[in-house]
Protein backbone atom coordinates (compact mmCIF):
# COMPACT_ATOMS: atom_id res chain seq x y z
CA UNK A 1 0.00 0.00 0.00
CA UNK A 2 1.57 3.34 -1.01
CA UNK A 3 -1.70 5.74 0.31
CA UNK A 4 -2.88 4.97 3.98
CA UNK A 5 -6.08 7.05 2.97
CA UNK A 6 -8.64 4.18 2.13
CA UNK A 7 -7.50 2.05 4.70
CA UNK A 8 -7.85 5.12 7.14
CA UNK A 9 -11.85 5.62 5.38
CA UNK A 10 -12.70 1.92 5.77
CA UNK A 11 -11.11 1.82 9.39
CA UNK A 12 -13.92 4.95 10.12
CA UNK A 13 -16.62 3.54 8.33
CA UNK A 14 -16.17 0.13 10.46
CA UNK A 15 -16.51 2.46 13.75
CA UNK A 16 -19.68 4.02 12.64
CA UNK A 17 -21.18 0.87 11.53
CA UNK A 18 -20.25 -1.19 14.53
CA UNK A 19 -22.06 1.83 16.74
CA UNK A 20 -25.98 1.07 17.38
CA UNK A 21 -26.65 4.84 18.27
CA UNK A 22 -25.52 6.03 15.20
CA UNK A 23 -27.45 2.92 13.24
CA UNK A 24 -30.46 4.25 15.41
CA UNK A 25 -30.69 7.28 13.26
CA UNK A 26 -28.55 6.54 9.55
CA UNK A 27 -29.06 4.05 7.31
CA UNK A 28 -25.78 2.04 7.21
CA UNK A 29 -25.69 2.22 3.16
CA UNK A 30 -25.87 6.14 3.94
CA UNK A 31 -22.65 5.93 5.94
CA UNK A 32 -20.21 6.34 2.76
CA UNK A 33 -17.58 8.26 0.46
CA UNK A 34 -18.39 10.31 -2.02
CA UNK A 35 -20.02 13.54 -2.85
CA UNK A 36 -20.64 15.91 -0.15
CA UNK A 37 -24.31 16.51 -0.91
CA UNK A 38 -26.24 12.88 -0.11
CA UNK A 39 -29.52 11.87 -2.06
CA UNK A 40 -31.09 10.40 0.71
CA UNK A 41 -31.19 11.25 4.20
CA UNK A 42 -30.21 11.39 7.04
CA UNK A 43 -26.75 10.68 5.75
CA UNK A 44 -22.96 10.73 6.82
CA UNK A 45 -20.22 10.96 4.03
CA UNK A 46 -16.53 10.89 4.44
CA UNK A 47 -14.87 13.42 1.98
CA UNK A 48 -11.73 13.16 0.26
CA UNK A 49 -9.13 12.41 2.15
CA UNK A 50 -5.55 14.90 2.72
CA UNK A 51 -2.14 12.82 3.04
CA UNK A 52 1.20 14.29 4.30
CA UNK A 53 3.80 11.39 4.23
CA UNK A 54 5.92 12.08 7.34
CA UNK A 55 8.77 9.32 6.26
CA UNK A 56 9.71 5.69 7.71
CA UNK A 57 9.79 3.45 10.69
CA UNK A 58 11.59 0.72 11.74
CA UNK A 59 10.22 -2.47 10.28
CA UNK A 60 9.87 -0.96 6.87
CA UNK A 61 6.86 0.77 7.73
CA UNK A 62 5.75 4.08 6.57
CA UNK A 63 3.94 6.82 8.38
CA UNK A 64 1.09 9.51 6.99
CA UNK A 65 -0.94 12.40 8.72
CA UNK A 66 -4.55 11.54 7.48
CA UNK A 67 -6.94 14.61 7.48
CA UNK A 68 -10.87 13.67 6.38
CA UNK A 69 -13.86 15.48 6.59
CA UNK A 70 -17.07 14.20 7.55
CA UNK A 71 -20.52 15.65 6.60
CA UNK A 72 -23.39 15.04 8.61
CA UNK A 73 -26.99 15.31 7.43
CA UNK A 74 -30.21 15.67 8.37
CA UNK A 75 -33.57 16.99 7.11
CA UNK A 76 -36.92 17.89 7.94
CA UNK A 77 -36.48 18.38 11.50
CA UNK A 78 -33.26 19.19 10.43
CA UNK A 79 -31.22 20.33 13.59
CA UNK A 80 -32.30 17.65 15.91
CA UNK A 81 -31.89 14.76 13.74
CA UNK A 82 -28.90 15.67 12.50
CA UNK A 83 -27.05 16.81 16.15
CA UNK A 84 -27.99 13.42 17.44
CA UNK A 85 -26.20 11.83 14.59
CA UNK A 86 -23.52 14.53 15.71
CA UNK A 87 -23.72 13.32 18.88
CA UNK A 88 -23.57 9.59 18.17
CA UNK A 89 -20.82 9.59 15.51
CA UNK A 90 -18.44 11.83 18.00
CA UNK A 91 -19.17 8.60 20.53
CA UNK A 92 -18.63 6.12 18.22
CA UNK A 93 -14.86 7.41 16.68
CA UNK A 94 -13.99 9.97 20.27
CA UNK A 95 -10.95 7.75 20.73
CA UNK A 96 -10.55 6.95 17.17
CA UNK A 97 -10.87 3.79 14.53
CA UNK A 98 -9.40 0.96 16.25
CA UNK A 99 -6.27 -0.45 14.13
CA UNK A 100 -6.98 -2.66 11.35
CA UNK A 101 -4.90 -5.30 9.70
CA UNK A 102 -3.55 -2.43 7.75
CA UNK A 103 -2.91 0.13 9.76
CA UNK A 104 -2.11 1.73 12.90
CA UNK A 105 -3.26 4.93 14.42
CA UNK A 106 -0.41 6.14 16.55
CA UNK A 107 -1.65 9.67 16.84
CA UNK A 108 -5.66 10.56 16.62
CA UNK A 109 -6.81 13.79 16.91
CA UNK A 110 -10.67 14.90 18.99
CA UNK A 111 -12.68 15.49 16.07
CA UNK A 112 -13.68 19.36 15.78
CA UNK A 113 -17.46 20.13 14.82
CA UNK A 114 -19.11 22.96 12.73
CA UNK A 115 -22.92 23.31 12.28
CA UNK A 116 -24.29 25.18 8.73
CA UNK A 117 -27.52 25.38 7.64
CA UNK A 118 -28.54 24.74 4.41
CA UNK A 119 -28.18 28.17 1.80
CA UNK A 120 -31.33 26.90 -0.14
CA UNK A 121 -34.20 28.70 2.33
CA UNK A 122 -36.79 26.37 0.62
CA UNK A 123 -34.70 23.45 1.58
CA UNK A 124 -35.21 22.00 5.46
CA UNK A 125 -31.64 20.66 5.70
CA UNK A 126 -28.48 20.75 8.71
CA UNK A 127 -25.65 19.97 7.93
CA UNK A 128 -22.48 19.31 10.12
CA UNK A 129 -18.84 18.99 9.15
CA UNK A 130 -16.41 17.00 11.24
CA UNK A 131 -12.76 17.37 11.21
CA UNK A 132 -10.93 13.92 11.40
CA UNK A 133 -7.23 13.58 11.77
CA UNK A 134 -4.48 10.93 12.41
CA UNK A 135 -1.30 9.86 11.83
CA UNK A 136 -1.27 6.14 10.92
CA UNK A 137 1.61 3.77 10.00
CA UNK A 138 1.52 0.85 8.23
CA UNK A 139 3.84 -1.67 6.58
CA UNK A 140 5.23 -1.37 2.85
Amino acid sequence: MIDPSLAFQTALRASLLASLAVLEHVQPDNIRAGAVRPDRFPAVILSDPRVEFLGCASGSQRLARVAIELHIWGEDDGQDTARKIGGAVYQAIEFGPKDTAEIQVDEWHRPTLVWLRDPQPSLTMTHGVMALEAVVRWRA
